[in-house]
């Protein structure tokens, strides 16, 4: 964990940033690579924007917490990985997860 739900990028813009993020991201985490995951997710607009509108990313980031300075240098990382790819703009969200919630293999993340 953390996994990381990109909306407004292209499969093979994400995949040729996503390497380089998610090392940066470990570091940043203290933990190591295997526990990212990065998923482009393909949406079409029906409301707001008009087609020939720049493109922004919308990020979501579901974690355990790790408090405020982690979380802005996470976005601040996110952020600067996804702009140089032409966006008008990324934002990005965190969703936290609590331990007693989250489940492996049908165990509780807490009783592991």
């Amino acid at each position: 964990m953390p996994h990381l739900v990109v909306r407004g990028v292209s499969a093979e813009a994400l995949r040729s940033v996503a390497p380089a993020l998610v090392q940066q991201l470990a570091k940043l985490c203290e933990c190591g690579t295997d526990n990212f995951t990065v998923n482009g997710l393909h949406t079409t607009a029906a409301w707001g924007g008009a087609p020939d509108d720049p493109p922004f990313a919308f990020v979501e980031v579901g974690w355990f917490e790790r408090g405020n300075e982690i979380r802005d240098r996470f976005a601040r990382l996110v952020t600067e990985s996804l702009m140089p790819l032409g966006l008008a703009e990324v934002e990005v969200v965190f969703v936290t997860y609590r331990e007693e919630a989250y489940y492996i293999n049908g165990s509780a993340v807490s009783e592991l």
